[in-house]
């Protein structure tokens, strides 16, 4: 499983967003919850902030940094 970190685009569930679709957005923070498991907030670039389990997040294509 990668890794999710700070800055990195991620597409958030409508089950997250009460949306009809998935949504893009942007990492901004990654807890490590030893109760909940790994939990990710991120924000829209209508600037909502989504935050919930790791399953609510799809990773986007990360572009390699050489």
């Amino acid at each position: 499983m990668e890794q999710f970190r700070l800055q990195d685009k991620v597409m958030i569930s409508p089950e997250l967003t009460h949306r009809g679709e998935w949504l893009e957005g942007t990492v901004i923070d990654v807890e490590d919850n030893p109760f909940q498991g790994i939990l990710i907030s991120a924000e829209t670039p209508d600037r909502n902030v989504y935050f919930g389990r790791l399953d609510a997040f799809q990773l986007m294509n990360r572009s390699c940094m050489q």
